[in-house]
């Protein structure tokens, strides 16, 4: 018998590996944004970008709530995206970068 570290990540005897459900848990399936634009146009079509983006990754619908506020420095776009799961969350943080 193999003696396995015993930590949240379920760990096999070959090279160290992780269960990708450990890393991957579904508890996370919601993605936030927030920036400032120098006008309401671009904050728009900011939102609009990031929305194309989330429907293109969804497998089920994707719940997204935004909203554009007048700032002193501009127009803030404050947006959540919220998955079905993990996965999908992770792809549409990785596109943003």
């Amino acid at each position: 018998m193999s003696n396995l570290n015993k930590c949240k990540s379920n760990e096999t005897a070959a090279c160290c590996c992780t269960d990708i459900g450990t890393i991957i848990d579904n508890d996370d399936c919601v993605a936030e944004y927030e920036n400032v634009f120098a006008t309401q146009a671009l904050a728009q079509e900011k939102l609009q970008l990031l929305t194309q983006a989330a429907r293109d990754i969804e497998s089920e619908p994707c719940e997204i709530i935004s909203q554009i506020d007048k700032v002193n420095s501009g127009y803030q776009l404050a947006a959540k995206f919220h998955f079905c799961c993990g996965a999908e969350c992770l792809i549409f943080q990785l596109k943003l970068r």
